[in-house]
């Protein structure tokens, strides 16, 4: 799991990035990516107000979509997300702070291993300029 401090949750979190987020992809994996300037949707508070909040100090938060289009079954859906977990993991610390990312799984993805999906989102967030020394 990622610490609960990295984790989007919200779908207003969610719509957020994807309305206002830069969007890339590659073979396997779709990115979207928002720096979150001096606001933090649901950070801080209990309410869902926006609250005041440096994004130096701001975690990167990380949201992980997997569509039944992938595959009908959750055992193969599942599967991708703990992948994708685990290699997001693994990069945390390279991240910039402030950023709202989520992470989808393109249709013909089941053939991708953990190898493929580390690369492929090292190359996606560096191309976001999410990762340190971009």
């Amino acid at each position: 799991m990622l610490p609960q401090e990295n984790r989007l949750k919200h779908r207003r979190d969610f719509l957020l990035v994807y309305q206002k987020g830069k969007r890339r992809q590659s073979k396997h994996l779709r990115l979207r990516v928002w720096k979150y300037a001096d606001v933090s949707p649901s950070v801080g508070s209990g309410e869902g107000e926006a609250t005041e909040k440096s994004p130096r100090h701001s975690p990167t938060r990380i949201g992980i979509s997997v569509s039944q289009k992938v595959d009908k079954r959750a055992v193969v859906r599942n599967r991708f997300k703990r992948r994708i977990r685990a290699a997001l993991r693994e990069l945390l610390p390279q991240m910039e702070p402030g950023w709202m990312v989520v992470v989808g799984v393109r249709q013909r993805s089941p053939e991708c291993n953990y190898e493929q999906i580390l690369r492929e989102l090292k190359q996606l967030l560096t191309e976001a300029e999410v990762l340190h020394g971009y």
